[in-house]
């Protein structure tokens, strides 16, 4: 790999030498997970940001402080990335991480602990379309190309972590038990309120109704949108380009159907279906984008 390639590669995977360095990757390795520690995993733009906003406040019982005055990465680091050994100390039980690793790639702490995990899927078709306009903005990822181009490269998994198929496969794991929740961004834009409760309900937590109707409120994407702690504003524009793209852009469901041809979607479909093949995973979302109710 060229010395000016902006990526690392690890057991396969790139990522962004940015954020991901040997000394950050031998820490994420060695990490000690705690058994109330609570870790949200995320194929890449499938709403890491938006679990970095809601898991402080189910945690501390709805206090807007620590949202409205510590940056995100801050609050909620990834586990994979420099910033998290900064942080570490300054963290208190109950701890919240977020990591896009796969399920294979975690530390050996984690399988020996009880800690849980929240594993957020989305629509690959929306991921892509976000993914492609990070791309454009972000000058520590590589240049996307056309949309055709990153499609292709998206399904092959030649972007940071790899595929998306590979990723939601390895997290449908059942040797985690009760210890997973498996819950959808369609699911949280349709109904954050539900969704709320039934992390809480994981989580083991209780708030009143209208702690979480605050709690819900601010979590909402035009309430983050303003948030200075969590719009990623306080990146230099030399790494995130605001005016290319803002970080968090429009928080919709089905915005694929404005970059998608029908011959893409086809092909698309046709290669998402090929890599889940042999699985029983099932996702509530319908060709038409839609929640379905019967899945």
């Amino acid at each position: 790999m060229a010395s000016d390639d902006p990526y690392a590669l690890y057991h396969g995977l790139f990522l962004p030498k940015i954020a991901h360095t040997e000394d950050s990757l031998k820490y994420f390795e060695s990490f000690k997970f705690q058994d109330n520690d609570v870790i949200a995993v995320t194929y890449p733009k499938s709403g890491t940001t938006w679990m970095q906003e809601i898991l402080p406040l189910l945690l501390n019982g709805g206090d807007l402080t620590s949202v409205l005055t510590i940056p995100n990465w801050d609050r909620v680091p990834w586990l994979e990335e420099t910033h998290a050994a900064k942080v570490m100390d300054k963290l208190t039980a109950p701890r919240a991480f977020v990591t896009h690793m796969p399920y294979n790639l975690m530390p050996s702490t984690f399988f020996s602990s009880a800690a849980k995990v929240i594993y957020i899927s989305r629509n690959p078709k929306d991921i892509v379309v976000s993914s492609f306009h990070f791309h454009r903005m972000a000058s520590f990822l590589r240049d996307p190309g056309t949309f055709e181009e990153f499609v292709d490269k998206f399904l092959a998994g030649e972007v940071i972590f790899g595929k998306w198929t590979d990723h939601v496969k390895c997290w449908n794991n059942t040797d985690l038990g009760d210890r997973i929740l498996y819950i959808t961004y369609e699911e949280m834009i349709q109904d954050l309120h539900g969704a709320l409760e039934r992390i809480l309900h994981f989580l083991g937590k209780h708030m009143s109704k209208d702690v979480l109707k605050r709690v819900c409120e601010h979590c909402e994407f035009k309430s983050m949108k303003q948030n200075n702690m969590s719009n990623y504003s306080l990146v230099p524009q030399t790494i995130m380009d605001n005016e290319k793209s803002s970080f968090l852009r429009k928080g919709i469901v089905g915005d694929w159907k404005n970059y998608f041809s029908p011959e893409l979607e086809l092909k698309f479909n046709a290669s998402i279906s090929e890599g889940l093949k042999g699985t029983d995973i099932a996702f509530p979302w319908d060709e038409k984008d839609k929640l379905n109710p019967t899945s």
